[in-house]
């Protein structure tokens, strides 16, 4: 198959995956987890080599945390430029409007939204766990040009639940073939975030 098509299929199943039932606890993130590790495992797109989909039963992730599923207030941005990150690859650098502050029990984090044709939400963090126990560039929430919908992050309404429980890396943080826009210093947390994936592959 033309690697576009791969491509536009792992989309989809993506699409398909976070938006399949159930949806919500430990059950839900249970089912969540074993149909990612099967996309890794056996899909052409998978950010995994061939080595590592061999040698990788499953990926590794923190127990699941109820406290991490939370409410957060959006608060204006206020006003200031858009916001620029360097991808350090082919997509060179990606330009971000500001949606508004979260108000987390982790500490504040800005929802961004991409410019550019079709546009998506964007929500990268850096949290204390990174470089030990987490990818140490950081972890997103959701990347809905990915097709990464709710789970991560729900809107409903004016309400806005994160759930960390669903935090997982970017493809960089499996293959250096890949290169992925990174959290910026306002979306680092002080506060470790026990929650969602860990770091690949994790030390012992």
């Amino acid at each position: 198959m033309d690697r576009w098509l791969e491509l536009a299929d792992w989309r989809e199943r993506v699409t398909r995956l976070y938006l399949a039932e159930p949806r919500l606890g430990e059950a839900g993130l249970e089912a969540f987890r074993r149909g990612r590790d099967l996309l890794f495992r056996e899909h052409p797109q998978s950010p995994l080599t061939a080595g590592q989909r061999r040698a990788t039963a499953s990926l590794p992730w923190f127990p699941y945390a109820p406290s991490a599923r939370v409410e957060a207030r959006l608060e204006p941005a206020g006003e200031g430029e858009d916001l620029a990150i360097d991808t350090g690859g082919e997509d060179g650098v990606v330009r971000y409007r500001r949606v508004g502050r979260l108000a987390t029990p982790f500490g504040g984090l800005t929802l961004l939204w991409t410019l550019g044709y079709g546009g998506g939400l964007f929500l990268p963090f850096r949290d204390a766990t990174a470089g030990e126990r987490t990818y140490g560039a950081g972890r997103y929430l959701t990347d809905t040009i990915k097709g990464t919908f709710g789970r991560g992050l729900e809107i409903q309404g004016g309400r806005v639940t994160l759930d960390f429980n669903y935090a997982y890396n970017p493809s960089c943080a499996y293959n250096s073939r890949w290169a992925c826009p990174l959290a910026p210093f306002e979306n680092r947390l002080e506060a470790p975030v026990e929650a969602g994936e860990l770091a690949f592959p994790h030390p012992v």
